[in-house]
């Protein structure tokens, strides 16, 4: 993990992830538009925060049901050796997301597939590691969040009244 300090962002640069989070086609004309600024400040800013590791990527959002998985789903992990359940995750193409976890599992994967017999297919590599559990996907209430600096409330101490003696 990188835990170096997060570069300082003005409102410019936030108002810059904000629009490439909501689309990254654009072009860094239209972009400088948006944010009121000339089209080579927003190119150097953009290059800043790509050089800073603020952005990371850029890329299309798919969907899968489209794509004929027609199941979501979410399969918890127990405790398993750490190098073998990576290169599980890596060899199985059903596998969108995975994550370590601290609690009760250890893993968390989010996985994709066609029908029922495609989804045991899935869960019978990684039930021969450990216990596991899975959850079908049913609706997804928030995918995708764009994700801006954080912004921290001004907290007031309380004010304190003076005791009358």
């Amino acid at each position: 993990m990188d835990f170096t300090l997060t570069p300082t962002l003005d409102a410019h640069d936030t108002r810059i992830l904000a629009e490439l989070q909501a689309d990254a086609r654009l072009s860094m004309a239209e972009l400088g538009r948006r944010v009121h600024l000339s089209q080579p400040a927003v190119t150097e800013r953009v290059k800043k925060l790509e050089a800073a590791g603020v952005i990371t990527g850029y890329r299309a959002t798919v969907n899968l049901t489209r794509l004929g998985y027609g199941i979501r789903g979410i399969i918890r992990v127990g405790r398993a050796d750490y190098d073998l359940v990576v290169r599980l995750v890596q060899e199985t193409p059903e596998c969108v997301n995975a994550y370590n976890v601290t609690g009760e599992d250890s893993w968390i994967l989010e996985i994709a597939v066609i029908d029922v017999p495609h989804l045991d297919a899935v869960l019978a590599k990684f039930c021969i590691l450990t216990e596991t559990a899975t959850s079908i996907i049913l609706n997804p209430a928030r995918e995708h969040q764009p994700m801006l600096p954080p912004q921290r409330a001004d907290v007031k101490p309380p004010v304190r009244k003076a005791l009358s003696a």
